[in-house]
């Protein structure tokens, strides 16, 4: 068996758990009231016809007076075909909607992430290894100021300064400049700025903290006694073992941000991506936009939370996978 085998029955157990939640979220909207029902009947009111023949025929028409069963079976049908529905609101399909918004936001949060899972834990290690010196305090006052003030608030000042007052960037974001463009990367650096100090805090602390326990570990100071260099020692023999615990919390933390605070700095910075989608949804009740983009930020977790157990499981060398 070995790692390949586990791999394999991690990757088939992130199938089940999406299958689960996307049968419970059926079960929720089954047992929820439908909003085109209700508008419908409510019209047929106001013109008046008979409400519950206008219920009726939207039903036939979206097939909810058909057996729980072949609701079911229909619906986990489009679901994993990716047939979501329309939406209303933007009148074209809505993973054509996920997948245009997809497209921008891919374009802030891959270099986000890039430089989150990069520099908090290298900033961790230089503020453990230079411990309770100015360089520490400033390291760790700029984690605490990132993780305290809040990103659209950073965000608006930031907006205000350098696009009101500075005219260095566009107000609006502008999706006509190509993607690898100056232009691009200078409408695009203030919202990763805001994301990276908003989320670097927390892995920051973290790898810190981690950091310091093997600081003055035996196997350091017998590297050091050997004459291995200071940068091999902090990579290999200090930041190594850091990564794993660290690698159990990074995950979640980005996800979290990610679904949260992109809403967020997409508003802010008009950015027509998954949030913003998100949002304007919710505003005009778009309910299979709702779903649909729920749906994709629940399978980004399924895939995130696999991906953390295979890192886990790579980069500490104790774990053994034939007992897995």
């Amino acid at each position: 068996m070995g790692l390949g085998w586990y791999i394999a029955r991690r990757v088939a157990w992130s199938f089940v758990v999406t299958f689960i939640i996307v049968s419970v979220t059926w079960g929720l909207l089954t047992a929820a009231p439908n909003p085109e029902v209700q508008q419908a009947a409510q019209q047929a009111a106001l013109a008046g016809d008979n409400p519950a023949e206008a219920q009726d025929r939207v039903r036939q028409l979206r097939g909810l007076d058909r057996p729980l069963h072949e609701q079911y079976i229909g619906y986990m049908t489009n679901i994993y075909t990716l047939n979501w529905g329309w939406s209303d609101s933007r009148a074209q399909p809505v993973t054509e909607a996920v997948t245009e918004a997809l497209y921008y936001t891919v374009q802030y949060s891959v270099p986000w992430t890039l430089l989150v899972v990069t520099l908090g834990p290298l900033v961790g290690l230089y503020s453990s290894a230079n411990q309770y010196s100015w360089k520490d305090h400033l390291a760790t006052g700029f984690a605490f100021f990132g993780y305290a003030i809040p990103n659209f608030f950073f965000g608006i000042i930031l907006l205000l300064i350098f696009g009101v007052e500075l005219g260095w960037i566009p107000i609006t974001y502008n999706t006509g400049v190509p993607v690898f463009s100056v232009e691009n990367a200078i409408q695009l650096a203030i919202p990763v700025f805001v994301l990276v100090t908003g989320s670097i805090g927390g892995i920051m602390r973290v790898s810190r903290n981690e950091s310091s326990e093997f600081m003055n570990a035996d196997f350091v100071k017998t590297a050091r006694a050997k004459g291995v260099s200071t940068f091999r020692i902090y990579a290999r023999h200090v930041l190594r073992p850091t990564m794993v615990p660290l690698s159990t919390t990074m995950v979640a933390q980005l996800l979290a941000l990610f679904t949260g605070s992109s809403i967020l700095v997409e508003v802010v910075f008009s950015i027509p991506g998954l949030g913003r989608l998100l949002y304007r949804a919710i505003v005009a009740q778009d309910t299979s936009v709702v779903l649909g983009t729920s749906l994709f930020f629940v399978f980004v977790a399924t895939i995130g939370n696999l991906l953390q157990d295979l890192v886990y499981t790579v980069l500490d060398p104790r774990i053994s996978f034939d007992d897995r």
